[in-house]
């Protein structure tokens, strides 16, 4: 059943449109993330949706009742914000249980409640501490239960983990999605974090430009990007510049199969899209279509995986493969690389600048994570 329905939701402030035609479904019980990089309108959205902005226009409902006025106070929505705001000089228990307080719920049953809720983020022990006495974590799981003390309907995060360190976050990541999948409630996340986005979203909103450029599922987003720039922002991706002969696409004279041939007419200009993961390295004597050669320019190992960065004519070619894996070749040498067809994409046109031309096109340092 849909939970959370956004119709035509548009927001400018001045000259500025920071967000454009925005129509969302957030399913009851599901988690969905609202991923993108900086500007791109993602918080603005989540305030939208919490009742602290007005859409410019459009509508927002909630199980079928129209919710675009109602204050943030009337609407039953937790949120935890980005710096957690939590008040120091009441203790840990106290935090958890002053939205009761000042919603008139007797001492005794607020008590109780953030007793239990304390114990529901394995935080039981810590209720009489001062939020000073805390780690960044434990912080967090405070906010976390505060948020949930109303027992809220719908559960707002804003990059609620980006103070943590990268250890502690993935950590956080996991038990966050397993406690929101232990309550059922319905849950919207905005990061800009595509390895937190993958790791705890049933549903992934990719914005740019104060738009939706994508919205799926974790496997959906990364192994079927409709976009350039969700095929950069979400992982890593080769990017290639070509042009349709014949119906083929070309590379130079090296010739290009996809395994769903490309609609495009002869002499337009296209782009072929490749995951690091579906690149293989081949002799360079081999003749097959969908192969490339050049010289090593840098090896990368990353524990599980090696990188080899290949410079071709056709710009850099990044092959990832197992650390375990038999093939190796060293910095200087020349080789052949392949392109799986079955994972090869086409897209018109040239590179959009945020991925870069012709290059390993990573939207963050994150290292890339396949659903």
């Amino acid at each position: 059943m849909a939970g959370l329905v956004l119709k035509d939701v548009r927001k400018i402030y001045g000259d500025v449109t920071a967000l454009q035609n925005i129509d969302l479904v957030f399913p009851s019980g599901k988690l969905t993330a609202l991923l993108g990089p900086s500007g791109c309108g993602k918080t603005t959205l989540l305030r939208i949706i919490a009742g602290l902005d007005t859409p410019t226009r459009g509508s927002l409902s909630l199980n079928g009742d129209d919710i675009t006025t109602l204050p943030a106070n009337k609407r039953k929505f937790g949120m935890v914000f980005q710096s957690f705001a939590l008040f120091p000089h009441l203790s840990v228990g106290e935090n958890v249980a002053y939205s009761l307080s000042i919603s008139g719920v007797e001492k005794s049953t607020r008590l109780k409640r953030a007793q239990e809720l304390l114990d529901l983020v394995q935080m039981a022990d810590f209720q009489d501490r001062r939020i000073g006495q805390l780690s960044g974590g434990q912080r967090q799981r405070v906010a976390i239960a505060r948020a949930l003390a109303q027992e809220p309907e719908v559960f707002l995060l804003d990059e609620p983990m980006s103070a943590l360190d990268a250890q502690l976050r993935e950590t956080m990541q996991v038990e966050l999605r397993l406690l929101q999948q232990q309550l059922n409630i319905t849950t919207i996340v905005v990061t800009h974090d595509q390895r937190e986005a993958m790791t705890m979203a049933d549903e992934i909103v990719v914005m740019s430009n104060g738009r939706s450029e994508q919205i799926g599922s974790p496997t959906d987003i990364y192994q079927r990007p409709e976009t350039p720039f969700v095929a950069s922002f979400i992982g890593k991706a080769n990017f290639i510049d070509g042009i349709v002969r014949g119906g083929r696409i070309f590379v130079g004279d090296d010739a290009f199969d996809l395994e769903k041939p490309a609609s495009f007419v002869d002499g337009a200009p296209v782009q072929l899209v490749c995951r690091p993961e579906n690149v293989e390295l081949c002799s360079v004597d081999e003749t097959s279509p969908n192969k490339l050669t050049g010289s090593v320019s840098f090896v990368r190992d990353v524990g599980p995986t090696r990188e080899v960065f290949v410079e071709t004519n056709a710009g850099r070619v990044i092959c990832e493969m197992p650390s375990s894996a038999g093939a190796f070749v060293a910095q200087g040498e020349n080789t052949g690389v392949r392109l799986r067809s079955n994972s090869l994409l086409c897209f018109p046109g040239q590179a959009p600048a945020a991925a870069g031309k012709q290059t390993l096109a990573s939207a963050s340092h994150q290292e890339n994570v396949a659903a």
